[in-house]
């Protein structure tokens, strides 16, 4: 009997070692690791400059606590806000303690309660996480949920129109819905998000947890979109695996959290910020994140082209290497490209989601296309 809580639907699997895009199970079995961990080890396994950072880190001192300065901290929050629309970082551990540092801000700034978020986003697994998440699966068994959240149509302006006036504090919204299935918002509907945010007085918070980093080809997925967000929330990818999360808010903002009013005993440890520093050192290179939307225009040209003509398949969609492929029996689909020594994952029900490393090469692109063709074949 195993001595675990039996709440993760666990694959008969073990993993054993990884390097870059690849990794090997206990049988000694080799995969192409098209998951990273659900889109946390961006740049691939045992990454080189990560490795030597936290290595370095691990013998000068890994935990002090924020009664204390960290420099590191601060050179963190310089990397990631000169490369948005943020000025000021809270540092935390995970993309639920993000949102949850989020949605408090919007609260304590804006004086009002009401948070409107939209159908199919996921927000995180805590109670008021939970309740943002326009999930109802996820919520099953934990009512009754935390009031004041507003659940509206994702790409419905006039939804959000009828739902949103002075008594909001703010709308929370992924520019390309992950677990809902790769989703990504119209154009003109998160321009509009940000009128009637400012229309109101609401504060607009981007959750860029899966999509932040540079999984779409950019820092943050809502640079595509041309808006400016108050609040952007990320981790996943920032620590490459180490545990790190971050809420960015605009400058106007940073001084509604006063000492006392916000924290996290682990948030932004010397450890922490020493894989994100080498993270983001790597990801805001020259050239880096343009090679990441060629890989991406490339991996989706070539599944539009290969699965035009197969019948289960309804859709393909994503921005850079974030991909879903929406099909019919799409858990078949994650088994057979498993046996192809390929590994992916299903977001909802019928979409299988590539989340490939952002240094992934060319010819492993190809491979795993190949594999995913020949499991549509033979399926």
């Amino acid at each position: 009997m195993s001595r675990l809580f039996p709440n993760y639907g666990r694959w008969e699997l073990a993993l054993a070692s990884g390097k870059g895009a690849h990794v090997v199970d206990t049988d000694g079995n080799a995969y192409l690791d098209f998951i990273c961990g659900i889109g946390v080890t961006n740049l691939g396994h045992c990454h080189p400059d990560v490795t030597e950072a936290v290595q370095a880190q691990l013998h000068k001192v890994w935990h002090v606590s924020n009664l204390f300065q960290i420099e590191s901290q601060e050179e963190v929050a310089r990397k990631l806000t000169e490369h948005c629309s943020g000025d000021a970082v809270v540092f935390c551990n995970s993309g639920a303690e993000a949102n949850e540092a989020a949605m408090k801000l919007a609260r304590k700034h804006t004086g009002n309660h009401k948070i409107i978020t939209f159908a199919g986003s996921f927000h995180g697994r805590t109670l008021a996480t939970l309740a943002a998440t326009g999930q109802e699966k996820v919520k099953t068994g934990f009512g009754p949920q935390l009031e004041t959240f507003i659940h509206v149509p994702f790409n419905d302006i006039e939804a959000l129109r009828e739902a949103i006036d002075d008594e909001t504090a703010a709308v929370m919204v992924e520019a390309v819905q992950g677990e809902g299935g790769i989703h990504p918002a119209d154009a003109d509907f998160l321009a509009q998000v940000e009128v009637e945010c400012r229309k109101h007085g609401a504060l607009l918070i981007v959750d860029e947890v899966q999509t932040g980093i540079g999984r779409t080809g950019k820092a943050f997925a809502y640079q595509h979109y041309g808006i400016s967000p108050d609040v952007i929330t990320a981790a996943k990818g920032l620590g490459n695996g180490f545990p790190v999360g971050a809420m960015i808010g605009k400058a106007e903002l940073a001084n509604t959290f006063g000492p006392g009013t916000h924290g996290s005993t682990f948030g932004g440890n010397p450890l922490a910020m020493a894989a994100a520093s080498a993270v983001l050192d790597v990801v805001f290179r020259d050239g880096f994140l343009s090679e990441v939307e060629r890989k991406g225009r490339w991996l989706m040209q070539m599944l539009h082209e290969q699965l035009q003509d197969v019948p289960e398949v309804t859709a393909v969609r994503g921005k850079g290497l974030m991909v879903g492929i929406e099909c019919e029996e799409a858990a078949a689909i994650v088994t057979k490209v498993r046996e192809k020594g390929l590994l992916v994952l299903l977001a909802g029900s019928n979409v299988v989601r590539l989340l490939p490393p952002l240094i992934v090469t060319d010819s492993e692109l190809r491979e795993a296309v190949s594999a995913i063709v020949e499991a549509f074949d033979k399926k």
